[in-house]
């Protein structure tokens, strides 16, 4: 496949780690430690780090189908899990947000393949516009050349129901999050179009 000018012309250029919700210190976690890793978000269908399988990557390139996730037991008192994925490889100066998903249960340990499809197939899950509007899970598509993506998984613990309807902004998120979180735990899967 020849190489694809406007992804090498862009592949320095990107929204950086530091755009991400994650690095929002009001949605820091309470007396977070680096080293008290007892919530935690994994996937059977890729370790930390690694490329994310074909299947769930974008409509493009894949099924577009979300992986599965799994997660540890939340700390006591936490009322919802928020999810928030986003590219912040994109050549932009806000990263692309790939899923936007509040309502999940604290009780659950985890979301089925597909699980962040919309309308929802999990009672409860309320999506907010991704990509382009979008609802539900969109996965990876970056530029061709462009050099590899991350695509973060960000799950929030939180001490308050958001109470957010289906439709809502990131930006409504991090307002209704910001001083409420218990505990967060982190994914990262990457891809990369030569």
């Amino acid at each position: 496949m020849p190489r694809n000018p406007i992804g090498l012309l862009l592949r320095n250029r990107r929204a950086g780690e530091g755009s991400l919700v994650w690095a929002d210190p009001a949605l820091a976690a309470r007396e977070e430690s680096s080293s008290d890793p007892s919530f935690a978000l994994t996937s059977p269908a890729f370790a930390h780090g690694a490329p994310i399988p074909p299947r769930f990557r974008g409509r493009l390139r894949g099924e577009n189908v979300s992986p599965p996730l799994e997660w540890t037991a939340p700390p006591a008192g936490t009322r919802e899990l928020v999810l928030v994925v986003e590219d912040p490889d994109v050549p932009f100066r806000k990263p692309a947000t790939h899923a936007l998903t509040v309502g999940i249960d604290p009780e659950s340990r985890g979301l089925v393949e597909g699980g962040l499809t919309d309308p929802a197939p999990v009672p409860g899950l309320r999506h907010g516009h991704g990509p382009l509007g979008r609802r539900g899970y969109a996965g990876p598509m970056p530029i061709p050349s462009h050099g590899a993506h991350a695509y973060v998984f960000q799950l929030f613990a939180l001490d308050r129901p958001t109470d957010l309807a289906s439709g809502f902004r990131l930006s409504e998120a991090r307002a209704v999050m910001a001083g409420h979180v218990l505990a967060r735990a982190r994914l990262d899967g990457t891809y990369e179009i030569a």
